[in-house]
């Protein structure tokens, strides 16, 4: 069965040529008929992973690849120092574009291809442009990292959905924009809004999940024993005009450091 070191080994020998390629395919494949497990994930978590689709799994895979290629270096006085935040996530978008360029999940001019085939732009934020057309189930989603490093912001996603599997993003594909910020391109249900939620309504729905308020009632973080969650204002928080239940649209979600 195929190995994290086995793909390792091939990338740092041939790059993304086509038997390395079949190689990493066949490991998701592994992964999304459960012969195999992520090792970073529980298996909730793992479910997540899945639900994001090949090319996150994808993703997921050389982006830990990147981080353990980076050796840890030494510095004038011959110490050892571990590579930084910057190095790693530099590292991490590098390795992810030569990879999604070889798998033909690279999407060049994205913002065009994307308003032809999905509809135009209805909103932009500090993470993800929005593009929908009207009767349409989903919208699509560009995507930048506001995390420490690319890797995380992949974990975000398989962490959203593992807690939200009714809004769960699924990867299609990579870009950078205009200014050069790499991007991830996925599709999310789209959420008919009744009204944004509350404060007592959004505490209910998080602590129903292990999670508690992280700030004396207050504010809008949460933890639980192995996540952070934040940003959980109404703004990402809608009452859905289905069931009338609040409905987490979006995030900011990862590790709680005593844990990984």
């Amino acid at each position: 069965m195929v190995s994290n070191e086995d793909i390792y080994e091939l990338i740092a020998k041939n790059g993304f040529d086509d038997a390395t390629l079949r190689l990493i395919f066949q490991y998701i494949t592994d992964i999304q008929n459960g012969a195999k497990d992520f090792y970073r994930f529980n298996q909730q978590e793992h479910a997540g992973l899945c639900k994001g689709g090949a090319a996150l799994i994808g993703a997921t895979i050389i982006a830990d690849y990147a981080r353990a290629s980076i050796t840890t270096s030494g510095d004038a006085d011959g110490r050892q120092r571990k590579p930084t935040n910057w190095q790693i996530d530099e590292r991490q978008e590098q390795i992810i574009e030569q990879w999604a360029k070889a798998s033909k999940l690279w999407v060049p001019d994205s913002e065009r291809i994307i308003i032809n085939t999905f509809g135009p732009k209805i909103a932009q934020g500090a993470e993800s442009k929005v593009y929908y057309r009207d009767g349409d189930t989903s919208v699509v989603k560009e995507r930048t990292s506001i995390y420490s490093t690319t890797q995380k912001a992949l974990d975000a996603i398989v962490l959203h959905n593992y807690l939200f599997p009714e809004t769960a993003m699924r990867v299609i594909g990579f870009t950078r924009d205009s200014d050069g910020l790499l991007r991830t391109v996925l599709t999310q249900p789209y959420v008919r809004c009744l009204r944004l939620a509350t404060k007592d309504e959004i505490d209910q729905l998080v602590m129903a999940k292990g999670f508690h308020d992280n700030w004396l009632g207050q504010g809008v973080n949460y933890a639980s024993e192995r996540l952070l969650l934040e940003d959980m204002h109404p703004a990402n928080v809608f009452i859905d005009d289905v069931d009338g239940g609040p409905i987490c649209i979006d995030c900011i979600v990862k590790f709680n450091n005593s844990t990984q």
